[in-house]
């Protein structure tokens, strides 16, 4: 199976405000035409994107999500991603479902918004740094192993924070340009809504809902050669 077999939507998901920066993503909005694991495996391999997610019913919403070497229980980014591209289709979701668990949907203007839980974030470590030019100055990607979020405060009273993200999982995704679980779980831990610019021009906001749940939220534009 190729890229050519799929029919597949490139966005940019967590746009600045002037609609740079932004994580590409690949979208197949029919999951059926590619049922095999090891097929969406392979062209999520072959895109290369940071995540391509697969539409399986787009009645209930429910999606399964793909990095270019591993298969995601829950990701923020093509979660934003997919619900903004349904919605400019006429098909606003207002749950989307992958296998970590439901996820509802919300749309302010022009940002789009999804609610999940800290737990469903796969392991990743988040490491603050003294200032924004130390995070700035690392090396993509840093020395060690395993999923590493650092961070430092660029704005602390108004919750702004810089971040770059690094998989280090040996694929081809040497740092993530906007990563919203991760972004969810630093949420979670500082105990406070964000305003998190990471990559080389990527706004991801996040809340904290009263259910327990964190949204994160962002601008989604589709992605041009």
């Amino acid at each position: 199976m190729t890229e050519l077999d799929a029919d597949v939507d490139v966005l940019r998901v967590f746009c600045g405000p002037d609609g740079g920066g932004g994580n590409v993503l690949g979208v197949v909005r029919d999951g059926t035409a590619l049922p095999d694991v090891a097929d969406r495996a392979a062209l999520a391999a072959e895109l290369g994107y940071s995540e391509t997610v697969f539409l399986d019913d787009a009645a209930r919403g429910t999606v399964d999500i793909h990095t270019p070497s591993v298969q995601l229980p829950f990701a923020g980014h093509p979660l934003v991603g997919l619900a903004w591209l349904l919605r400019t289709l006429g098909r606003p979701p207002r749950t989307l479902r992958p296998p970590a668990g439901e996820v509802a949907v919300g749309f302010e203007e022009d940002l789009t918004w999804v609610r999940g839980r800290a737990e469903w974030v796969p392991e990743r470590r988040t490491e603050r740094h003294a200032s924004v030019a130390e995070v700035d100055a690392l090396p993509a990607p840093p020395p060690g192993e395993g999923w590493l979020y650092a961070w430092a405060w660029q704005d602390e009273p108004a919750g702004v924070v810089r971040a770059r993200a690094f998989p280090r999982r040996g694929d081809t995704i040497v740092e993530d340009e906007a990563t919203g679980a991760a972004a969810m779980l630093l949420t979670h831990q500082l105990g406070r809504p964000l305003d998190i610019r990471q990559g080389t021009g990527s706004q991801i906001l996040t809340r904290i809902c009263p259910d327990g749940t964190i949204a994160v939220g962002g601008r989604v534009r589709r992605d041009t050669p």
